[in-house]
């Protein structure tokens, strides 16, 4: 068990470090002596490895063109005819280094002028955010425009436009494969932040959540706190599209304001129409073992509650697995699919809307996948009377 102890963690970083080295493509030579390296001298070739990691980064970085895309200044001021200017000072408040807004005393500010000035004023908010945060992020960071996306990043110029057009692209099939449950804000862009390290995006989700302890992994997360944009990790185009599909339905669905479970399955389900299923770590078979012995009574109130999307363990893995499941198969039923989602609700993890409209009980027919025929005690309403 003592040899265990240290031979995980030492896994961990080995894993952690090859995929480092794996990420920079052509930037970084011998690549396969680097990670022959960190497997076959325990720890020092992890260290090594890391630090030659780090020195291709910059040097990418470095090589860089400087600053392209919008060059416009970071305005002061958002000025609205017939009311006090919007003092981008005022706004914003630095969060672990990042100059975040307060968008929700922007909204305030925006309340009383014209609805019809509004959308602009919306839009004219964004893009000061984002060439504040363009300049809080350094030289080699640019900002592009798309027909429907801003794409902020130090991604060379084709690399971006390639992104934005993407996401112009995949908005489209979204809305088509979702039909009437998709909704993209009228006027507004999609805006897409690429951080450069893993590091880098730890601690810009990290921003926006103050909930403690260790977080799940993840390349991309959509981030709906006043100003919605989705923040991705930098990775080569191929690596990044289905995690843009991902977080672009969760976009789409936001105005709905659905149980995690909900939204992370159709999420899943439309990235995999849309981008493609990339394979899966485990058979179908072990998979679905994993699943018997994992779920129980207490767990299933965390995929509810959504609490076991978080998990730093294969709960995480089984909690988009289920979600992904569940709504596959009730979304063979379209048109009662529609109306379920429609009427779902966070307060009760949709079971309410379940019975409405499927005559069923969730907690029951997620059991009776894992062979519990007894399984009113896995029902989300289970939680109120606790």
């Amino acid at each position: 068990m003592s040899l265990l102890i240290v031979l995980l963690p030492l896994v961990g970083l080995n894993l952690w470090i090859t995929r480092r080295i794996t990420g920079l493509g052509d930037a970084m030579d011998h690549k396969g002596m680097h990670i022959a390296m960190v497997w076959m001298v325990p720890l020092v070739g992890a260290l090594m490895g890391h630090a030659h990691a780090r020195a291709h980064e910059q040097a990418a970085r470095e090589a860089l063109p400087v600053r392209g895309g919008v060059l416009d200044a970071p305005p002061e001021l958002i000025e609205a005819p017939g009311a006090e200017n919007w003092v981008m000072a005022h706004g914003l408040q630095l969060v672990h280094g990042y100059p975040l807004m307060d968008w929700q005393a922007f909204e305030a500010w925006l309340a009383p002028l014209s609805p019809a000035a509004q959308p602009g004023l919306r839009l004219a908010a964004h893009r000061a955010w984002l060439l504040h945060m363009r300049d809080a992020l350094g030289a080699h960071v640019s900002l592009r425009e798309g027909e429907a996306a801003w794409v902020l990043s130090s991604l060379e110029p084709a690399s971006a436009e390639a992104v934005a057009a993407y996401v112009a692209r995949t908005r489209g099939r979204i809305e088509r494969v979702l039909g009437p449950l998709a909704r993209f804000p009228a006027g507004m862009k999609s805006i897409v932040l690429v951080l450069d390290h893993e590091d880098d995006y730890y601690h810009y989700v990290a921003a926006h959540d103050p909930g403690e302890g260790e977080a799940a992994f993840s390349g991309g997360m959509f981030i709906d706190a006043g100003c919605p944009h989705f923040a991705l990790c930098r990775a080569e185009l191929r690596d990044i599209e289905p995690v843009i599909a991902h977080e672009l339905t969760h976009s789409a669905l936001a105005h709905l304001r659905l149980p995690v479970w909900l939204d992370e399955g159709l999420a899943v389900n439309t990235e995999h129409r849309v981008a493609g299923a990339r394979p899966g770590l485990h058979t179908p078979h072990a998979l679905h073992a994993m699943h018997v012995r994992f779920w129980n009574e207490e767990t299933i109130q965390q995929f509810w509650t959504g609490e076991s999307f978080r998990r730093t363990d294969d709960g995480n893995l089984l909690s988009y697995d289920l979600a992904r499941l569940v709504v596959s198969q009730l979304s063979g039923q379209w048109s009662l699919f529609q109306a379920f989602v429609a009427d779902a609700r966070r307060a009760d993890a949709g079971e309410a809307a379940a019975a409405r409209h499927f005559e069923l009980s969730l907690g029951r027919y997620v059991g009776a996948l894992f062979g519990h025929q007894d399984a009113d005690a896995w029902s989300p309403s289970a939680l109120a009377r606790s």
